[in-house]
C-alpha cells in the first residue's frame, strides 16, 4: 500500500468518477483503476462497487476511506512539522442548509487563517444529501436543524449512518420578507397572514417529504408555493413577488444586503440547529477552527451556542 493509492481513493470519492478523477490526477483512467484494483487486492477488500452508471463505495471501502483520509491527514502534518518544503494545502469540505451564518462563518475561517494555499468546498445542499455527504466522506461536517416534527426520522437516518449530531443553538421560526412588503411593519404575524402571499420553499429532490424540508412551519392551505434550489433565488424571489420563507431569522447584511428583514412567526415550533459529524472520522483542525468561527458568528446575533 502506497500513499498515493490512497490518495487516488480520495480524490475518486471527491470526483464519482474514476474518468474525472483520472484527469483531475493528470493520469489515464486505465492506470488509475489498475492501481486502485491492485489496493483492493492487497488489502483483500472491494473498495467500490462498478457499474455501468459509475463506482459507489462499497461497506468495507467506506471504512477503508475513514482510514484512509486520517493515514494521509497525520502524514500531511508530519511534513508541515518536519519537513522543510511548503506546508501541505489544506482541505475541508462543508455541507449545509441555506443559512447566511454558516457562509460567514466559512469567510471568516479563510480570513483568519491567512493560507496560502487551500482547496475548500461549501456545499448548500438538500437535507437528505447533506447526511449523505457527510456519510460518504465527501464533507467533514454537515450544518441542519431538528425539531419535534423530523427529529425522530432526521436521528433514525444519523444512527444506521454511523453520524453524530452536536447542537449549535435553538431559535424560533421566523418569515424573510421585503422591507416593502405589506406585512414588514408588523413585530410578528400569524400564519394565516402569509396566505395571500407566494410561500417559497427549498426543493428537496426526491427526498421531498415535510421531514426533509428547511422549512420547519409546514403551512396548510397554500395555494401558491414556489420551489427553489439556492438562497440566491430565493431572496429575488422574495422582492419580485412579495413572497416569503421561513428560517431561523439570522440575516447577513454582508451577504445578502438590507432589503430582507425577519418577523418572527407565531408559532409553536423550535429550530434546533447543529452540525453532524462521522463516527469513522476525526475532525481535522481546520474543521474545528470552522465550528468555533460557527459559534462566535452565532453568538454576534444574540444567541447562546452549545
Amino acid at each position: 500500500m502506497r500513499l498515493d493509492q490512497l490518495r487516488y481513493i480520495v480524490k475518486v470519492v471527491e470526483c464519482g468518477s474514476i474518468t474525472e478523477a483520472a484527469e483531475q490526477l493528470f493520469m489515464s483512467q486505465p492506470s488509475l483503476s489498475a492501481a486502485i484494483k491492485q489496493l483492493e487486492e492487497e488489502m483483500g477488500i472491494t473498495i467500490f462497487n462498478r457499474s455501468n452508471r459509475g463506482v459507489s463505495l462499497s461497506v468495507d471501502g467506506t471504512e477503508f476511506l475513514a482510514y484512509a483520509r486520517q493515514i494521509l491527514e497525520q502524514t500531511d502534518l508530519m511534513i508541515d512539522r518536519y519537513h522543510s518544503e511548503k506546508p501541505a494545502k489544506k482541505l475541508l469540505a462543508i455541507s449545509t442548509q441555506h443559512y447566511a451564518f454558516s457562509v460567514n462563518a466559512f469567510v471568516q475561517l479563510l480570513k483568519n487563517l491567512e493560507l496560502e494555499e487551500y482547496d475548500f468546498t461549501l456545499r448548500e445542499t438538500r437535507t437528505y444529501d447533506i447526511i449523505a455527504d457527510v456519510a460518504e466522506f465527501r464533507s467533514d461536517i454537515g450544518i441542519l436543524y431538528l425539531s419535534d416534527h423530523n427529529e425522530r426520522v432526521i436521528r433514525k437516518l444519523l444512527k444506521e449512518r454511523d453520524l453524530t449530531y452536536h447542537a449549535l443553538f435553538e431559535a424560533s421560526p421566523h418569515v424573510f420578507v421585503t422591507r416593502t412588503h405589506p406585512l414588514a411593519h408588523r413585530k410578528s404575524v400569524d400564519p394565516q397572514d402569509l396566505a395571500p402571499y407566494p410561500f417559497l420553499a427549498f426543493e428537496q429532490g426526491e427526498m421531498n417529504s415535510g421531514y426533509f424540508a428547511e422549512e420547519v412551519v409546514q403551512l396548510s392551505k397554500l395555494s401558491q408555493t414556489i420551489h427553489v434550489s439556492d438562497r440566491a433565488t430565493i431572496f429575488n424571489l422574495i422582492i419580485g413577488l412579495n413572497g416569503y420563507t421561513i428560517s431561523s431569522g439570522i440575516l447577513s447584511t454582508d451577504l445578502n444586503g438590507e432589503d430582507i428583514i425577519s418577523i418572527p412567526l407565531n408559532v409553536d415550533a423550535t429550530m434546533r440547529l447543529g452540525w453532524i459529524s462521522n463516527d469513522k472520522a476525526k475532525l481535522t483542525s481546520v474543521a474545528r477552527v470552522y465550528i468555533h468561527q460557527l459559534q462566535k458568528i452565532i453568538e454576534s446575533y444574540g444567541y447562546t451556542t452549545r
